[in-house]
């Protein structure tokens, strides 16, 4: 089995927050509902005053905000389908994961589409809470170990904070230049593991991209 992280790695750019621009567009409201009180949240978790899963919680609550949901999730990826990296359809088997910090809702369709599992931060659009822990970093690995999955042979991700779920694999590959790259994992010393760590303490990076 062969385990994919999604954002930055098999796509580009950032789902979560393409979607949301997406519906913005789409849903002018949002410009009030919505935007103001997220640059907010961003400014604060900038600064160290918001962690991560409260982040990700704020910027998934436009999820919440819109009433022709499945209409609009299947127009994106009509649409954006299409940045799925080359070299991941090249190579794509039936008993892939897709594991990622997005939500479940906004990956599922687009894991079907690819006809591969998946595994996604659980939000419930209704009260707009997580129904699971973020699918972020260690939890990632927890959540293979926890399933008890089959041996991962390959593991790729754009991101160090994903190094936990790096280690369960045979072999673990790190995503470059736009979901275009693949180059092997690099060696844990000493400040490969301080990058790590400041990438779990500080949360996931912004991968965006809009036409």
């Amino acid at each position: 089995m062969n385990v994919y992280d999604f954002d930055g790695t098999i796509f580009y750019s950032d789902c979560s927050i393409g979607f949301a621009l997406w519906c913005i567009r789409r849903h002018p409201r949002l410009w009030v509902t919505y935007l103001p009180g997220m640059l907010g949240t961003l400014i604060k978790h900038k600064l160290g005053k918001l962690p991560n899963y409260q982040l990700q919680r704020r910027m998934f609550s436009y999820l919440t905000m819109i009433d022709d949901f499945d209409e609009q999730i299947e127009r994106y990826w009509d649409k954006y389908e299409s940045r799925i990296s080359d070299w991941y359809l090249a190579q794509k088997r039936s008993d892939d994961l897709i594991i990622s910090a997005s939500p479940d809702c906004i990956i599922g369709p687009i894991a079907k589409r690819l006809g591969v599992k998946y595994m996604a931060t659980e939000y419930d659009r209704e009260y707009g809470v997580f129904t699971n822990n973020l699918m972020y970093a260690k939890e990632k690995a927890k959540y293979i170990i926890d399933h008890g999955f089959p041996l991962i042979e390959n593991f790729y991700s754009d991101s160090l904070a994903d190094t936990p779920l790096a280690l369960c694999a045979e072999k673990a590959h790190l995503v470059k230049n736009h979901a275009t790259t693949v180059v092997d994992w690099p060696d844990l010393d000493d400040e490969t593991m301080k990058t790590v760590k400041d990438k779990i303490d500080t949360g996931w990076s912004i991968h965006l991209k809009e036409d």
